[in-house]
């Protein structure tokens, strides 16, 4: 820290420090206030509403220094479970979205994406034991593995119908139900639902395509955007800023390149992945290495300080599998003896319900464990104070994360301001 953020850290811990005091006897006043009785009560409501002034003054002079500051957001979490949508979402809501010249820079990041999700489709039809509907589905396959890797600058009307063939195809619709035993992209469905339009020569990406498209997060990337501060706590604007990095574990060496500073961590957590392996490593279930990973996250000496939010996040991926005949109990056996816990009954209806609350209480387990050092890098919170915030999101939905953003907004306001004067709320 360089002796300029140490001065200005020192000055707002001082004034923090002040108001604490100055509150403290504000307190004192209204009782004393309350006690006493008599003929002066008029010039006493006087005295109260102008101590009232006071302590709003003082809670708005707070809230004013810390709107100097930049509120930062780490995004962390296993690959694909949903950071860099996050991003995209900031910027739909705070913004302005995207230009026409920007999602037509999205056009080949989609093709891509449809690309390798009817390649990784047709090259795992043998590979499942499964056949083609047609010799003519079996002609498009085999045009399909001759291209190279790379997806087609332009989508010519061959491509196209070929596309279209196989996607149709029973074959490939039996493959994509079983494609939790292979790598395949979740907007897999969604892109080549909507193929046809992607086709059209004129094709713009509508947000909903932007927000379903995915690339591999590489390295640190960050988005600023400004965001109103409610009147109860000032008004005004409240910069923020958040920063998204790779998921893949050869990518989380450089997460502690941005751990300083940092007053909240969002993480995200797919609630859809409980019947898949990693990318990198098929042994591993992908649930149980997002709470390893959480583990780690939770425990991690340098975010002490930082707010810890969870977005347990594609739900709606995860209840579509369940309505397929997919079940968690098959992947995380302890799920039989926790859906018969009575204190759940009440708010869990369905098996959907319960596989949410399941992994929620998994995560909520973590947070209680008893301690064991395996790193200095580690800090024990499993007998402190300290909160972790659990939301259910569909990061592809805007008016979902809105809602929720806006919550964990005010959270993280209020909590830094709790912060720097816990007396005064």
């Amino acid at each position: 820290m360089n002796s300029n953020k140490k001065n200005l850290f020192n000055s707002y811990n001082l004034q923090s420090e002040v108001i604490k005091i100055e509150t403290k006897l504000f307190n004192m006043k209204l009782r004393l206030l309350r006690c006493l009785r008599g003929p002066k009560q008029s010039s006493m409501q006087n005295q109260r509403e102008e101590l009232q002034s006071h302590h709003d003054h003082m809670i708005k002079d707070l809230s004013s220094n810390f709107k100097d500051t930049t509120v930062k957001i780490l995004l962390l979490g296993t690959a694909e479970s949903g950071k860099t949508t996050i991003i995209k979402q900031m910027r739909i809501l705070h913004i302005n979205g995207f230009t026409d010249d920007e999602r037509r820079e999205k056009i080949p990041e989609i093709y891509q994406n449809i690309h390798d999700s009817i390649i990784q489709l047709v090259q795992q039809m043998g590979l499942l034991g499964l056949s083609f509907g047609s010799l003519t589905t079996e002609r498009s396959a085999n045009y399909i593995l001759s291209l190279p890797a790379d997806a087609p600058e332009y989508f010519n009307e061959e491509y196209c119908d070929h596309v279209m063939t196989l996607w149709n195809d029973v074959g490939i619709r039996a493959c994509y139900d079983r494609s939790n035993e292979f790598p395949l992209l979740d907007s897999a469905k969604y892109f080549l639902d909507n193929f046809e339009r992607i086709c059209d020569v004129d094709y713009i990406p509508s947000t909903e395509d932007i927000l379903h498209s995915r690339k591999v997060t590489t390295g640190i990337s960050k988005i600023s955007f400004r965001v109103p501060i409610p009147k109860s706590m000032g008004g005004g604007e409240q910069e923020f800023r958040m920063y998204d990095v790779g998921g893949q574990r050869d990518e989380r060496n450089k997460w502690i390149q941005v751990f300083e500073g940092i007053q909240a961590v969002l993480f995200l957590i797919s609630c859809s992945e409980f019947d898949q392996n990693l990318r990198e490593d098929a042994t591993q279930n992908r649930l149980q290495e997002a709470l390893n990973l959480f583990r780690a996250v939770w425990q991690n000496r340098f975010l002490a300080s930082a707010g810890l939010i969870v977005f347990l996040n594609k739900y709606d991926i995860m209840e579509r599998k369940i309505r397929a005949g997919k079940h968690i109990v098959d992947y995380f056996p302890e799920f039989e003896d926790f859906s018969k816990r009575p204190q759940h009954k009440q708010s869990c209806f369905d098996e959907s319900d319960w596989t949410k609350m399941f992994i929620k209480q998994k995560m909520m387990d973590i947070t209680q464990e008893q301690f064991k050092r395996n790193s200095r890098n580690q800090c024990d919170y499993s007998s402190s104070e300290r909160e972790c915030y659990y939301h259910f999101t569909v990061a592809t939905d805007t008016r979902c994360i809105r809602d929720v953003f806006s919550d964990v907004q005010q959270m993280i306001l209020c909590e830094n301001i709790n912060g720097s004067g816990s007396t005064l709320f």
